[in-house]
């Protein structure tokens, strides 16, 4: 269909409830499996780029090729930058095309947060493009709580939650409520009630992240508790990784570097095939 604004599909999603998943990809082939599958599963998509991720491959080589995907997609494709701490890399994406952004000052103390993020929403907004921010400090798996009395500490304040969107005007809120970013080497502790009480607080849609390695029931709960985007990037990386390596060993052909690329595009697609269906965004389109 086209490449479009964020705020729209989430606002979709929160009536219907069901959950847009929102893939970060770093190449090629995990673009065309995302988009594959999103058009297999008649499911609106989001197409995603960590700021952190210019490790693999800088913003302005791979934008170009995330949105012209969004605008030749068969569905709703959002492109979105996530986790961005800098109002430079913000106005870049901008710039390039993104249709959303993620403003992510959650590490500076609360009226800090506010102040960076409704910059943002100011010129963003201007521009028809949605914006995202966080409340609460998202830990990786393995730590990052060290400078707190409990884990607790960093979750979202359900009464924050609500000034803190009133105030900014953000078009999503990301919060902290258990999940954790990377892949999960325990069983996760979400706080569903915290979550709920968010979402009776808060008049917009709700995002996880850390959304790699939790049960399908966790996912439909944190949906019906008004989670509208789920990030989903670290189970599906190692996954892809590890399926590639287990047939390289059992391959007895030659295999090419292209045959690999054809590999992660089919594998890529059907963990999102597979996702898009416990989130329940299949044949929203």
């Amino acid at each position: 269909m086209a490449l479009v604004n964020m705020k729209d599909l989430l606002d979709d999603a929160y009536t219907r409830k069901y959950g847009v998943g929102a893939f970060n990809v770093t190449d090629l082939e995990m673009i065309r499996g995302v988009i594959a599958a999103a058009e297999i599963e008649k499911s609106p998509v989001i197409l995603q780029f960590a700021e952190l991720h210019e490790n693999y491959v800088p913003l302005d080589v791979i934008a170009p090729i995330m949105i012209a995907a969004a605008k030749t997609a068969k569905v709703p494709v959002v492109v979105h930058l996530d986790h961005a701490e800098s109002f430079e890399k913000i106005m870049q994406a901008i710039h390039l095309g993104f249709s959303s952004v993620m403003i992510d000052a959650s590490k500076m103390v609360y009226e800090d947060n506010i102040r960076a993020t409704k910059e943002i929403v100011k010129i963003a907004h201007a521009l028809n493009v949605s914006v995202e921010a966080e409340l609460g400090t998202m830990n990786r798996e393995g730590g990052g709580a060290e400078f707190y009395n409990s884990i607790e500490d960093t979750f979202t304040d359900p009464q924050n939650a609500r000034d803190f969107v009133e105030k900014t005007e953000i078009d999503a809120l990301a919060v902290v409520f258990g999940t954790v970013h990377g892949v999960y080497t325990r069983e996760p502790n979400l706080d569903f009630k915290r979550l709920s009480e968010i979402n009776k607080e808060v008049k917009a849609p709700l995002v996880m992240h850390g959304g790699s390695g939790l049960s399908d029931f966790e996912y439909q709960e944190a949906v019906r508790n008004g989670v509208s985007k789920i990030n989903y990037y670290s189970t599906m990386a190692y996954n892809v990784a590890n399926s590639v390596r287990d047939r390289l060993n059992k391959e007895t052909a030659q295999v090419f570097s292209s045959d690999v690329s054809m590999w992660v595009i089919n594998l890529i697609k059907e963990e999102v095939s597979a996702k898009m269906k416990v989130f329940k965004s299949s044949g929203k389109v």
